[in-house]
């Protein structure tokens, strides 16, 4: 399911994260589900460990996976965590934007500014 391209500019451990978490959020991948080793998808994948590994941190650090030891790594049962950092951090734009004392309307055109998009979006 997870395959890596190496021709992408994109580095492999950010293919391997970006495409858990889309597992993850699709529903590919189920809350409890068991993932390979890092040297069996190493091995699988043609990587280096460490890619892998980088991969699975950064992923367990954003609370997508979770280690349990021995018994190896699963989907975290957490529900989306994209969706909960999202909120989180719109919450905390939303409270540092009151304290500025910014309108909704301009604290919004800084949001749509930040994220590429025109006014009128």
């Amino acid at each position: 399911m997870l395959v890596v391209d190496p021709s992408s500019p994109v580095a492999p451990f950010e293919q391997l994260r970006t495409q858990v978490v889309e597992a993850v959020r699709s529903g590919a991948l189920a809350a409890g589900t068991k993932l390979p080793t890092v040297r069996r998808l190493a091995e699988d994948l043609g990587l280096a460990a460490g890619t892998v590994a980088r991969a699975y941190r950064e992923l367990e650090r954003d609370e997508v996976i979770e280690t349990r030891g021995r018994h190896g790594t699963f989907v975290a049962a957490s529900g989306d965590p994209t969706q909960r950092q999202a909120q989180a951090a719109a919450t905390a734009f939303a409270d540092r934007a009151r304290q500025l004392g910014l309108t909704p309307d301009d604290a919004l055109g800084y949001a749509r500014a930040a994220l590429g998009l025109s006014a009128t979006s």
